[in-house]
């Protein structure tokens, strides 16, 4: 199935979802991912990013310094080890699969079709079945190929590569997964890397096998990670969760601290709705993210419509990174940050009672009273403290 690059204008439920397309909408080229330009593009490619991605195989990882010590690259890239797997089958065909290509069947479709005449129980059922298999969140919405890119990345030669998908896909299934809070506070560490790398290889577990599930009921089943299209607006219109100035999700029950993955099908589903219950307006008033990013960038000030650079989607108005200063960053460490995350008010424990209050302030009028409450929250946590603690 293949989709023409420019899908202009806004659809129904962008309001309700906090998304503002403009008339310069153009869909995002993935070959454009400043994950993908540090292969090619020289503005982004450097000594620290060869190293980067070397550092994921221990050709080069420091040695010193709390957090970047032997052990703690060796659990992070040990934490990454199922999604490396995964991703790698077919990398002899220019696919890698979850990150620049969806993920290919393993379980074909049925030959016979289950019957449904309830897409509103089948939604319950697949929820259940995604929770089952180890997913944190689940939500449904429609399919809608203004987030899908423009084009893949035929990653033998980087060059683009047709983004097809099965005819008739109706819904978008958007998983979440829930990364170690104990990890995140470790940030920036190799460390916290693990919680990353931990729960993309849970993804690629879950969403392999829930797609596999709707295949064997006799329907298309398209595992994704964090190819094929934009996993945010997806979530968001989901209903799981609302878009911060971190350009995180952020979830009622988990903040900010999650993966997400989707599953593309023609399955007949009920589909939810967003639920913004006020982030936006508490993300106007707070710029902690921004205030700690160590290269400055994390927007100050309105959502915009542009970005400073081709990483960014041209057309939708909203808070939008410099890919360019965020990855070079990471490069230089050699593993991923996520202070952003670990700083965000909302990087908290919804299940506990006084956490749960503060959300119900931070999402009222009253919510600089939360954002004071707040003010001295989100210090980094040693992390040789998590390996000293007891199991």
């Amino acid at each position: 199935m293949s989709y023409p690059k420019n899908q202009m204008g806004a659809r129904d439920g962008d309001a309700a979802a906090g998304i503002e397309v403009t008339d310069g909408f153009t869909r995002f080229t993935q070959r454009d991912d400043v994950f993908t330009r540090a292969f090619y593009d020289d503005t982004v490619r450097s000594k620290h990013t060869d190293a980067f991605f070397a550092s994921y195989r221990m050709e080069a990882a420091p040695r010193k310094g709390d957090g970047f010590t032997q052990r703690d690259f060796a659990l992070r890239n040990a934490s990454w080890l199922i999604s490396d797997v995964m991703t790698d089958r077919h990398a002899d065909e220019g696919r890698r699969e979850g990150f620049q290509a969806p993920i290919s069947y393993d379980t074909p479709v049925a030959d016979d079709a289950m019957d449904i005449d309830d897409p509103k129980a089948m939604s319950h059922e697949i929820k259940r079945v995604a929770r089952f298999f180890g997913a944190d969140l689940c939500g449904v919405t429609d399919m809608d190929d203004r987030w899908l890119y423009a084009s893949r990345v035929d990653t033998r030669d980087l060059s683009e590569a047709p983004n097809d998908l099965p005819e008739g896909m109706t819904s978008v299934i958007v998983l979440g997964h829930e990364m170690d809070a104990d990890l995140v506070a470790t940030y920036p560490s190799a460390l916290a890397g693990a919680a990353t790398g931990r729960e993309y290889s849970h993804e690629a577990a879950v969403v392999m096998q829930v797609a596999a599930y709707i295949r064997n009921l006799g329907y298309e089943a398209v595992a994704s990670m964090n190819d094929t299209g934009l996993v945010i607006p997806y979530a968001v219109k989901a209903g799981l969760g609302e878009y911060a100035r971190n350009q995180l999700v952020i979830t009622p029950e988990f903040g900010p601290r999650l993966r997400f993955s989707k599953i593309f099908t023609n399955l007949p589903l009920d589909h939810d709705k967003p639920k913004p219950k006020g982030v936006k307006a508490f993300c106007d008033i707070c710029t902690k993210c921004a205030d700690a990013c160590p290269v400055k960038a994390l927007p100050f000030g309105a959502p915009k419509e542009g970005g400073a650079n081709v990483s960014a989607i041209k057309g939708v108005k909203k808070w939008t990174s410099d890919a360019e200063k965020c990855f070079g960053f990471w490069a230089k460490m050699k593993t991923d940050c996520a202070i952003c995350m670990r700083v965000c008010p909302f990087n908290r424990d919804f299940g506990k009672w006084q956490h749960k209050i503060w959300l119900k302030i931070a999402l009222s009028p009253a919510r600089r009273i939360a954002l004071w409450l707040d003010r001295k929250r989100g210090g980094r946590i040693k992390p040789n403290t998590w390996w000293t603690q007891k199991p």
